[in-house]
């Protein structure tokens, strides 16, 4: 595989992580930039270690976790996303907010979002190149990603308020169904 097409696949792997970083740095329009490292290594480690999970796995678990990785980042990303929804929806004085880039909201937002690089590294088992490089590659392309992300949420977060929870909340659903319908599709 060429190097191009390992970029164009990180790339598009890194559509999600991008939409939720955008969202953590949109709901945490005050992220600071060691919070906003954090979540960006999270993501990156995720992505990249699923597409080296999924190489080693390769054939033999990929039946067994296609039938079920739609469903697991499906609940994982609703289930954080209706919560954000129901607290940005409740009245100042009620309202906590989530702290987004928590190490167990951020672990639970990689995990849903890394879901399709598992897929990618069983298919990278059939292949013939280095799975090490492959891994760094797109960890780095989603580090980048999910920092240029929260940087640009930062800035929107600002103008928009604090109902901004809300639609993070419905960003995450989204790209929770989102993943469940096209896998139900295929």
């Amino acid at each position: 595989m060429d190097f191009l097409t390992l970029i164009a696949i990180a790339l598009g792997l890194s559509f999600d992580t991008f939409a939720v970083s955008l969202t953590c740095g949109a709901v945490e329009d005050r992220i600071a930039f060691r919070s906003a490292l954090r979540v960006a290594i999270v993501m990156a480690f995720f992505q990249g270690g699923f597409t080296v999970a999924g190489y080693f796995a390769g054939a033999a678990l990929s039946e067994q976790l296609a039938s079920v990785d739609h469903w697991v980042a499906f609940g994982l990303l609703t289930i954080l996303g209706v919560r954000m929804v129901i607290n940005g929806s409740r009245s100042r004085d009620d309202r906590r907010r989530t702290d987004i880039t928590s190490m167990a909201n951020v672990v639970t937002m990689s995990v849903g979002t890394s879901i399709d690089a598992l897929a990618v590294g069983v298919s990278f088992a059939f292949l013939s190149m280095n799975i090490w490089i492959a891994g760094i590659i797109i960890g780095i392309v989603t580090f980048l990603s999910s920092m240029i992300a929260i940087r640009i949420g930062k800035s929107a977060g600002k103008r928009s308020g604090p109902r901004i929870e809300i639609l993070g909340g419905l960003i995450l659903v989204a790209i929770g169904i989102r993943i469940l319908v096209e896998h139900l599709s295929v």
